[in-house]
């Protein structure tokens, strides 16, 4: 006998911020689980008749005429990796028929155990009828019913059924743990796709909290199921307590119509609706929500109006293997609605439209975009001008290709085709230093590069890889309105940049037994044919850089393609590793880079500040210092170093570490800045974190704790305190923050709770 097995996971859905309805919802979310954790071919690809199965008893009996097998006392079946053993067997296999008595059990591959007094199949397969079921999963889930019965057809029903991902849900110390849903009758109905529980009940430390007369939900093994879907709700200062009550409209068997009204004690009533359509090849949607607020005055700024909504649209088709094609688009009414109503809450959105190629050899993108502001402004105008000064960028393109020439090397081509318009200049202020992110008007910039490297490996174990380039980069810039803030003047721009390197590595390698030690020396000499840095006369992509281990050796460290080094340079360092028979390990990479000839791209002036305090704006830059390792098991530490041999005097620094033993850590970060009138840090910055977490007398319980303290101003930045009780399955807790003067919510305190019920990979709750 053969019962395919699967890997078997609790359906639930987000419990709400009211906790009474949250745990009655909890009944509905989870109650499912135990007709979902009989698989839905519990019993449709048992052996087929006439194939072989191997059977073990005290007393065997094979009638060859009737082609049935019997077996008596503890008889033992195997076949295709699945077990089924009883104290006595009957299976016919010409029908298909095999009943199964006493002590019954089956294990499948997958390690899920099910155990019966009585296993009865009947009708080809199609039909059984188990007693006394208790299922148990390799994850220790347990299903258990008094009797179940079971048609591929129709429906399966379980009477007095249990689902709890915790087995019996008692620990070692014989205390409730976990929880469980009970239902006295569950009946999952495979043609309406269907769920119905009578008296469904939820218990967390083996206390009942929550109990309905009757539930009928939607399958949640059926990926399409037509009418109501499970409900769910949720709480906001500005729109009250909210239910949602989605209804599902399958329109054949590629569209689906989703509608989602929406009920707020304070807002009134909310309607969304989302239409889908699928293709073989991809797949689109729309989404529209909108309504009336009762309330208005709720919401500050933009939110404060009667009528609020948006429409949304995205598709992703792939027409060929290779290529992906799709657009995104949204609409609102203001900025801040998706935000208010927790469709969406990210600052940003893009409407776009791209193309996107991927082989093995080659990449290519081009989209063309609308950078969308999302957030709470004071006013129409405020929203009106925030938007202006973001990108619509037709096109951005980019591209890499890559060609394995053997022997004799690699060629490499890259290249990208940025067009910016922007209405409004992007002007900040930190301190009383300005940032230009960005100018008015339009910009179009074409860059390229062609390289050949080769990797040469000497007969001492030196490594040379030899690089040859050029980039090529044009670009137009034409500002619009008359100079307003600082924009360069309209222009058009070409340059060509050869470049040529080699970088050297000679990997050291000693071993002390188990100990084993690399030590590799690093130098680089970089030649960059160009006295142009800002390639793309504005800087709209390159905005950010700090010089550190993970770019000493890199050729170009501009993150974005409007920059560029330029000039002669030398980059020397080493890292050295090692790996100890103990489980111990140290990383240390460390270096400098030195501008030998020509322009220093670091030290041309930018708008935007690209470089400056970084130290690589002198000949000789900051030396960098980065080191990872664990010296003990549990402990790992890690710092970062600039030093400006100038002084000599650290430019910035940064230390962390944590360490754990059994339940208890404890760790802490450091971070320095220096004063820079130049980037608007008018003070040293001096922040530390100290951390740590310990369980309580009481089992289960844990407390956590961190304190963050601004030692430059004296005062403290933050501090949290929480309080945990996780029994591996059932999760509650809260926490309590209070904020300092120096922190960016400064002079608050916060409080959060959090409940979650888990299953094996999987969590669901509500709170912080």
């Amino acid at each position: 006998m053969t019962i395919p097995g699967r890997d078997l996971r609790g359906e639930m859905r987000q419990l709400g911020a009211a906790l009474l309805l949250a745990l009655a919802t909890g009944i509905g979310s989870i109650a499912p689980a135990a007709a979902q954790y009989l698989p839905e071919d519990f019993f449709a690809t048992l052996p087929e008749p006439g194939s072989p199965a191997q059977v073990e008893a005290n007393t065997l009996a094979y009638d060859k005429r009737a082609d049935v097998i019997s077996a008596e006392g503890r008889v033992i079946m195997t076949y295709s990796g699945y077990r089924i053993s009883c104290d006595d067997l009957r299976y016919e296999q010409q029908s298909g028929r095999l009943i199964c008595t006493g002590n019954a059990e089956v294990l499948d591959p997958s390690g899920t155990k099910y155990q019966a007094d009585r296993i009865e199949v009947t009708g080809g397969m199609k039909e059984a009828f188990i007693q006394s079921l208790t299922l148990t999963t390799k994850d220790g889930a347990m299903v258990t019913a008094r009797d179940v019965t079971y048609s591929k057809t129709l429906e399966t029903v379980l009477n007095d059924a249990t689902y709890s991902p915790c087995g019996l849900c008692i620990d070692d110390k014989g205390r409730r743990i976990g929880w469980r849903v009970k239902a006295a009758k569950l009946v999952q109905n495979a043609e309406t796709k269907t769920v119905y529980l009578e008296q469904p009940s939820l218990e967390v430390l083996g206390v009942p909290i929550a109990w309905l007369p009757w539930l009928s939900l939607p399958d949640p093994t059926s990926k399409r199921n037509a009418g109501f879907q499970l409900p769910s709700v949720d709480y906001s200062p500005d729109y009250g307590a909210r239910v949602n009550a989605p209804y599902l409209i399958t329109v054949g068997e590629d569209i689906d119509i989703l509608l989602t009204p929406s009920l707020m004690t304070r807002q009134g009533f909310l309607m969304a609706a989302e239409y889908q359509q699928r293709f073989t090849y991809g797949a689109f949607s729309v989404k529209g929500s909108g309504l009336y607020q009762l309330d208005p005055g709720a919401f500050d700024g933009i939110g404060d109006r009667s009528w609020r909504g948006a429409i949304q649209t995205a598709g992703k088709f792939e027409p060929v293997k290779t290529w992906t094609v799709g657009w995104s688009y949204s609409k609102f009414s203001d900025a801040a609605y998706l935000d208010d109503y927790r469709f969406d809450t990210s600052d940003w959105t893009v409407n776009e439209i791209y193309a996107t190629h991927l082989s093995a050899d080659f990449y290519g993108d081009v989209r063309l975009q609308e950078f969308l502001k999302l957030g709470q402004f004071d006013s129409d105008a405020d929203a009106r001008e925030a938007q202006d000064q973001q990108a619509l960028t037709a096109p951005n393109a980019r591209g890499a290709g890559y060609f394995d020439l053997g022997d004799m090397g690699q060629i490499r081509a890259n290249g990208s085709l940025l067009g910016v318009y922007r209405d409004e200049d992007a002007i900040e202020k930190y301190n009383g230093v300005t940032y230009a992110l960005g100018y008015e008007g339009q910009k179009t910039h074409a860059s390229g590069e062609v390289s050949w490297q080769k990797q040469i490996v000497t007969a001492g174990g030196m490594v040379a890889t030899p690089y040859l380039g050029v980039r090529a980069d044009i670009a137009n810039y034409d500002r619009g309105d008359a100079l307003t803030m600082g924009e360069p003047g309209d222009q058009y721009l070409f340059t060509a940049t050869p470049i040529a390197a080699i970088d050297v590595r000679w990997p050291l390698i000693a071993s002390n037994g188990p100990d084993t030690h690399l030590l590799e020396p690093v130098a680089q000499l970089v030649y960059r044919g160009s006295d142009t840095s800002l390639v793309g006369i504005t800087n709209d992509n390159a905005h950010s850089f700090v010089l550190d281990d993970t770019n000493l050796f890199s050729y170009d460290r501009f993150t974005g393609p409007d920059r560029q080094e330029t000039g002669l340079r030398a980059n020397v360092g080493a890292r050295y590793l090692a790996n100890f028979s103990g489980g111990q390990w140290l990383e240390i990479v460390g270096g400098q880079s030195f501008q030998l000839a020509g322009v220093n791209a670091f030290g041309a002036a930018d708008p935007t500040n690209t470089g400056v305090g970084s130290g690589m704006e002198d000949d000789a830059s900051y030396i960098v210092l980065g080191a990872r390792g664990s010296p003990y098991e549990g402990m790992t530490l890690g710092a970062k170093l600039q030093l400006d041999p100038d002084g000599p005097h650290v430019a910035r620094a940064g230390l962390g570490g944590d360490y754990a033993v059994g339940d208890y850590s404890v760790g802490g970060d450091y971070i320095y800045l220096p004063a820079d009138a130049d980037t608007g840090v008018v003070s040293d910055q001096h922040e530390v974190t100290v951390r740590a977490s310990a369980p309580l007398p009481i089992d289960y319980w844990k407390a956590n704790g961190s304190v963050s303290w601004d030692i430059a101003a004296g005062e403290w930045l933050e501090t949290r305190g929480e309080l945990v009780y996780d029994d591996g399955y059932f999760l509650a807790g809260g926490f309590a923050q209070a904020n300092g003067p120096t922190h960016e919510d400064g002079e608050s305190i916060q409080f959060g709770l959090k409940f979650a019920l888990k299953a094996p990979n999987t969590e669901y709750g509500v709170g912080y």
